[in-house]
């Protein structure tokens, strides 16, 4: 229902940065929240990060505080997550995710892009 143009993925280095935006075709009830989800090879489909657009408040995964940082645009309906000091155990796909609220988003989900790979080499 949801169409997202994602960008912003790539390889790079440990250490380096990244930052990914993703763009939602349209606003609805289901998506005042976005965010990510990755997935790893061989691993489970982990939550990453995401942001309220009604009241700005932002959530990470332990693993990525401190390193990640994810904003809004709310005249472009575009979100974009600032990746530094990459490392090799951030490799996964990286997808583009909405929920009508942060407890819906947690649990998966409502609409999900395609996914765009990161890569971050050793």
């Amino acid at each position: 229902q949801v169409q997202f143009v994602e960008s912003g993925g790539g390889l790079v280095q440990a250490g380096g940065s990244l930052r990914l935006s993703c763009a939602a075709s349209r606003r609805t009830f289901s998506n005042n929240v976005m965010g990510w989800f990755r997935q790893a090879p061989g691993k489970e489909r982990e939550f990453v990060a995401a942001i309220s657009r009604q009241t700005s408040n932002t959530y990470y995964t332990d693993s990525v505080k401190g390193r990640f940082a994810i904003s809004r645009d709310d005249v472009k309906n575009t979100v974009y997550l600032q990746m530094n000091s990459l490392k090799f155990e951030d490799t996964a796909v990286y997808y583009c995710v909405t929920a009508a609220g942060i407890a819906t988003f947690r649990s998966g989900g409502d609409s999900w892009g395609q996914g765009t790979q990161v890569t971050v080499s050793s």
